[in-house]
């Protein structure tokens, strides 16, 4: 685990978003060990990143990134403990325009940018206190 428990600096944030080895693991309903990580797409907006379930609100990881709101993340070959906030309203259209930016070439982009996806979006940020 990244020692780092600050907030994610703009250059992290940036490295993190460039790549495509984004792995989430929410934490359990026992709120103390994580799930299985799971890849998954992400992009930035801003200084921020966010990510999108595939399988909309019923997918297994977003439904515990919802009800616990923090667990880790893999990306860029560093392990960061973080929180999970479900994000909606106009900033989703900049996040539709991330994913056309980074996936354009990817047969998937239709189903990220769909409704369903749009509904399971999430932030990510920097947990500062380890449970």
């Amino acid at each position: 685990m990244d020692s780092n428990q600050g907030a994610l600096t703009a250059e992290q944030v940036a490295e993190i978003a460039a790549k495509d080895d984004f792995h989430i693991a929410p934490y359990r309903a026992d709120g103390k060990t994580f799930g299985t990580l799971t890849w998954i797409w992400v992009v930035q907006v801003d200084d921020s990143l966010y990510v999108r379930a595939y399988n909309g609100i019923k997918s297994r990881w977003y439904q515990s990134a919802i009800s616990q709101k923090a667990g880790k993340i893999k990306a860029a070959g560093k392990e960061y403990l973080v929180a999970f906030e479900k994000v909606d309203g106009a900033i989703l259209n900049a996040i539709d325009q991330a994913y056309r930016q980074k996936y354009a070439d990817s047969p998937y982009l239709g189903s990220m940018i769909s409704e369903r996806a749009r509904a399971a979006t999430v932030k990510v940020e920097s947990l500062l206190e380890p449970r």
